[in-house]
């Protein structure tokens, strides 16, 4: 990789196996997960994400931060910052003393990250609305997406940024005896979520068939690498689909291949039938797993 225009080596991995957080160096030196995004910017598409559309709002979240992050880094500073925070203000509010000053700091704090979360999500949304809204001609099921948040609803109806601040520190404030007697916080940008309607049929997405479903995130992930790629200021995306191709009939395979060569970047998709990528002969590099070796494919 480049930074500066310089080279520089990447390493990230585990330290041990099974373990829960991956470490990553730069020449040499261990750096926080998140200095990877002045690097490189990374979108992916796994089958743990397949149920997207049926688990709690929680993992819609989460992905959708991701999403986030990507486009803007510092998002995910505010989102930790915002967790901190609350998971400080719910000691007090449960365990105390429930000092007013001390929360009242707290929830400043809390308003200030929470606000700047709720307005960088509101951007991304309104992005990939229109990247979606821009890509009729693909075999793709196109989406009509939304975020259910209050907070996330007033960003994107263009309620500025302090008021914003200003109406979830009051909330916070107003919100301290039932917070303390449900044990959680029950107003925040960390109560939404994203809701997805299958534009062509008018379903929300939960209720589509597992096929519909799948397509409509790959969708989403491609828009999401399309717009990436225009970004002159950042690095251009890696993209990563494991077990993609296995679910697309062959136009939408043919489709994804295009769109992939189309966009100019760096992707790896991943798969247990080498039949499924033949349409990727003389376009990319295939390589086969072997125990604990990479073989390179004839004809790739």
């Amino acid at each position: 990789m480049e930074q500066d225009g310089e080279p520089v080596r990447v390493g990230t991995g585990v330290e041990a196996a099974g373990a829960a957080r991956r470490t990553v160096r730069l020449e040499g030196e261990t750096v926080p997960p998140g200095r990877l995004a002045d690097l490189q910017r990374q979108v992916w598409l796994t089958p743990a994400q397949d149920r997207l559309f049926l688990e709690g709002a929680g993992d819609r979240r989460r992905f959708f931060d991701r999403l986030v992050f990507a486009a803007e880094p510092a998002h995910a500073a505010h989102a930790s910052a915002y967790e901190k925070s609350q998971r400080e203000r719910m000691r007090l509010l449960t365990d105390g003393p429930a000092d007013p000053t001390w929360l009242t700091a707290l929830e400043a704090r809390l308003a200030e990250a929470g606000a700047l979360m709720a307005s960088a999500r509101a951007r991304t949304l309104a992005a990939l609305q229109e990247e979606i809204d821009g890509r009729g001609d693909r075999p793709f099921p196109g989406a009509r997406m939304t975020l259910t948040g209050d907070w996330e609803r007033m960003a994107a109806e263009g309620v500025e940024l302090v008021e914003i601040e200003g109406r979830l520190a009051r909330a916070l404030a107003g919100a301290r005896d039932r917070d303390a007697a449900a044990g959680r916080a029950l107003t925040g940008p960390h109560r939404g979520d994203l809701a997805v309607i299958h534009a062509e049929k008018d379903r929300p997405a939960a209720e589509c068939s597992t096929g519909e479903q799948k397509a409509l995130i790959l969708n989403l992930v491609l828009a999401q690498a399309a717009r990436l790629s225009r970004a002159e200021s950042a690095p251009n995306p890696i993209l990563l689909l494991d077990e993609v191709a296995a679910h697309l009939d062959r136009r939408r395979r043919a489709a994804l291949f295009d769109e992939i060569e189309a966009l100019g970047l760096q992707a790896f998709l991943t798969g247990t039938d080498e039949h499924l990528f033949e349409d990727l002969t003389d376009r990319a590099q295939g390589v086969r797993v072997d125990g604990q070796a990479l073989a390179i494919l004839d004809g790739a």
